[in-house]
């Protein structure tokens, strides 16, 4: 959530900077834009990882679960 709002930020400074013709202002506004898309990517890995980290707990589950509950006994 805080990509988009970053991203969506740099872009109206961006097009105000266009429009008023500073360039600061535009160029910062490209940079916060920027800063909000490699947000919203990290976010989105974030979530994948997450998915896949569940995945294999629920796997090991049962794989433990079939071989008796774990480490045999001597």
């Amino acid at each position: 959530m805080a990509g988009k709002v970053t991203k969506a930020k740099g872009q109206a400074e961006q097009v105000a900077g266009i429009v008023t013709g500073k360039k600061n202002l535009e160029s910062k506004g490209k940079s916060d834009r920027r800063v909000g898309e490699a947000k919203e990517k990290v976010g989105h890995v974030r979530e994948k990882v997450e998915e896949a980290t569940e995945k294999l707990e629920k796997k090991a589950g049962k794989l433990i679960d079939k071989s008796g509950g774990g480490a045999p006994r001597k």
